[in-house]
C-alpha cells in the first residue's frame, strides 16, 4: 500500500483568542469565588488575603504566559514539520506533530523535536480561513517519515535490498529463494 503525503502548507500561528479568553474565564472564576467567600464570611483575615494574592498572581502569570506564547509559522513541506518563529528557525529536519485537541475551527498542537523539547501551539481557523483545510489535511494525513522515504527509495532502486529490522540503518542483502 502506498502512502501519499499531504501537499505543503504554511500556516501562521500566534496569540490565540480562545486561549486568552479561556485563561481570563478561569481567572475570573477564581476571583468571583473569592468575592463569594468575602460576602459569605463577613470577615477579612490573613487566609483571605493570601488567597486573594494567589489569584492575582495567577492572573499575572497567565497573562504573561499568553503574551509570550509562540508566534510564527508552522510549515509542512510534504515530508516533515518545521516551526519558523520570530527570531527562531528550526534546523531540525524532522519534528513530530501531535493533535492534542480538535474543536473543528481550533486545534491544540504539540510539536516535538528529536531531543523531546515540546512546543504547544494553538491554530485557529479565523487567522487564515482559506488555508485552514490544507492545514487540517496535513495534520491528519498519514505521513511518511524521512526514514520511510529513504527506505522506499532504496527498495525502488534495487528490489533485492530491504532495510534491516534490527534497528540498523544499513540495508540487508536478501537472497532470492530457489
Amino acid at each position: 500500500m502506498t502512502s501519499h503525503n499531504a501537499p505543503p502548507v504554511v500556516y501562521p500561528l500566534g496569540h490565540s483568542r480562545f486561549h486568552g479568553y479561556f485563561l481570563l474565564c478561569l481567572w475570573l472564576t477564581g476571583f468571583l469565588l473569592i468575592l463569594l467567600w468575602i460576602y459569605g464570611s463577613h470577615a477579612f483575615d490573613w487566609r483571605l488575603l493570601l488567597v486573594l494574592n494567589a489569584v492575582l498572581l495567577a492572573g499575572v502569570v497567565a497573562y504573561r504566559g499568553w503574551k509570550n506564547s509562540p508566534v510564527g509559522h508552522l510549515a509542512w513541506d510534504g515530508q516533515c514539520w518545521r516551526w519558523e518563529g520570530t527570531g527562531y528557525l528550526t534546523g531540525v529536519a524532522e519534528q513530530k506533530l501531535t493533535v492534542v485537541a480538535d474543536f473543528q475551527s481550533l486545534l491544540l498542537l504539540r510539536l516535538e523535536n528529536p531531543a523531546h523539547a515540546q512546543l504547544w501551539l494553538w491554530a485557529e481557523r479565523r487567522v487564515l480561513p482559506e488555508r485552514w483545510l490544507d492545514l487540517r489535511r496535513a495534520v491528519y494525513a498519514p505521513h511518511k517519515t524521512v526514514r520511510q522515504t529513504l527506505e522506499d527509495n532504496l527498495q525502488a532502486r534495487d528490489p533485492m535490498h530491504a532495510v534491516a529490522v534490527s534497528g540498523h540503518d544499513l540495508p540487508a542483502e536478501i537472497s532470492p529463494k530457489p
